[in-house]
């Protein structure tokens, strides 16, 4: 495949890039003082209104909802078209909310855009395309081993013209923000089905449903996420329309493959922005840093260190491309393998680089003084969302075996 980018795409990535050097990157210091003052006040969980400026000020530039392809709505990019726009944005720990394209929205819309019926639409997909509410994504639980998603147990049971929802959920991102108004939430509704994947549905929560309670916020190696965060939530005998369920009962697992291979891919394309991020912080201190009479990018291990990270974002920013590529010319479910092999290799790439850049630091590198600590700890939490490594690596040898067992 051609790597090179076409000029509408260069055009963006100048734009995004420059809006970034102009407005992100210097709200970054003003986005941490006013989280660390609502803390102080007794509230972390609200928006910081240095983000709110900045949403307003992409969207005046047409930096918006630069998602979403296949669709009338946001910019009419491939997937392809938009790995370089959304590697840019992850260089920032403020993300691609700015641009109002931050998980688990992103992954949220694209399955309204799927699956939803045209009032469904209306009532929730037309809020988030405009950046008016935030949502979230209800499917990992405590008490059994998500990564086997059949193993939920949660249920949403029909009872006349409405569904009843029993379920405890945790690791339900953004269920803390106050800008949060409606949970896609999967359970069963068929338990007893012989076919394992047909038991599972998914149905719209808005949050301020009887029933729905925000138990706890969950940090991450200590960091709270705040105004967005992470959330245990209980559902008890909550109710709603039988308007609300997507696509009909059953149908969950065709749902959460439409929706997690988007999600996944925007994942791996944040990484390889942060992962470039890093290793710049690894350069530009091993220049100024002198240990045992030299510099400290005069030292092998460093160098060797350098050489090792360029090599690795490359080899995943090319394999992110390639699976990019596929989606966009043979479908998500055709490119199931090359989406979980970068699954795989981006956030254990990014764990790497910047542990890498953290040693070069130094013990400021463990620090919140340069941002590598809390970059680590989403690049490690990442090796679980959307499915752990070990799953994807499972399903990737499975398609690898499944080649030679056809020639027998």
């Amino acid at each position: 495949m051609d790597f090179h980018h076409s000029d509408k795409v260069k055009n963006l990535q100048q734009r995004v890039a420059a809006f970034m050097d102009e407005y992100v990157y210097p709200a970054e210091d003003v986005f941490a003082q006013q989280m660390d003052a609502a803390r102080k006040a007794g509230n972390a969980w609200q928006p910081a209104p240095v983000m709110e400026t900045l949403k307003e000020r992409a969207r005046a530039a047409g930096l918006w909802n630069l998602f979403l392809p296949e669709s009338q709505y946001g910019a009419g990019l491939t997937n392809l078209e938009y790995a370089p726009l959304c590697e840019i944005m992850g260089r920032s720990p403020l993300g691609a909310e700015p641009f109002n394209c931050s998980a688990p929205d992103t992954g949220n819309m694209e399955t309204l855009v799927r699956y939803a019926t045209p009032e469904q639409q209306k009532q929730w997909l037309v809020p988030l395309l405009e950046g008016k509410i935030r949502s979230g994504f209800a499917m990992t639980e405590p008490e059994v081993a998500s990564s086997d998603a059949t193993n939920i147990q949660s249920r949403i049971e029909r009872d006349g013209d409405e569904y009843v929802i029993n379920g405890h959920k945790w690791w339900t991102s953004g269920a803390n923000d106050p800008r949060c108004k409606i949970l896609i939430f999967m359970g069963k509704t068929d338990p007893g089905h012989a076919n394992r994947h047909q038991q599972q549905s998914m149905i719209l929560v808005p949050m301020d449903t009887p029933g729905v309670k925000v138990v706890r916020h969950l940090p991450v190696f200590g960091y709270d996420d705040a105004p967005h965060g992470h959330a245990e939530v209980l559902f008890e005998n909550v109710r709603v329309p039988v308007s609300n369920i997507l696509l009909g009962e059953g149908r969950g697992f065709e749902i959460a493959q439409g929706r997690l291979g988007p999600g996944r891919i925007h994942h791996c394309m944040r990484l390889i922005g942060v992962a470039e991020r890093a290793l710049e912080a690894m350069c530009r201190r091993s220049l100024k840093r002198v240990a045992f009479g030299r510099r400290l990018a005069e030292q092998g291990v460093t160098r060797e260190r350098i050489a090792n990270a360029r090599i690795m974002i490359d080899q995943a920013r090319f394999l992110v491309l390639n699976a990019a590529h596929k989606m966009d010319t043979v479908g998500n479910k055709d490119a199931r393998q090359e989406i979980a092999m970068i699954k795989v290799v981006a956030p254990n790439m990014a764990c790497q680089v910047i542990d890498w850049a953290m040693q070069v630091h130094g013990g400021g590198g463990v620090s919140e003084d340069f941002g590598l600590a809390r970059a680590y700890a989403n690049a490690r939490t990442l090796r679980f969302a959307d499915g752990p490594d070990e799953v994807h690596r499972n399903a990737i040898a499975k398609m690898e075996l499944g080649r030679y067992l056809e020639q027998e």
